[in-house]
């Protein structure tokens, strides 16, 4: 990834996650770094469900569940 592109992406990511705790951010953070291709998929079907009418915070959470396996897998690395 590139430099700015990941600058941008931790700042943003950085700010939405400002309820956690410093230690959870990094490890989102880093999960999300190794497993680039993974999150965008998860952004992705998080886009579809929202084209398909329902609201951000239901989509998202339906999508989380779907994929909680692989993310409590990224996230105990």
């Amino acid at each position: 990834m590139g430099f700015f592109k990941n600058l941008i992406l931790k700042t943003t990511l950085k700010s939405q996650l400002k309820g956690l705790p410093p230690a959870q951010q990094e490890m989102v953070l880093k999960a999300i770094e190794e497993n680039p291709e993974f999150f965008e998929m998860i952004a992705k079907e998080i886009e579809q469900r929202q084209k398909e009418g329902k609201d951000k915070m239901s989509a998202t959470m339906e999508v989380m569940r779907k994929h909680q396996g692989e993310l409590q897998k990224l996230m105990m690395k």
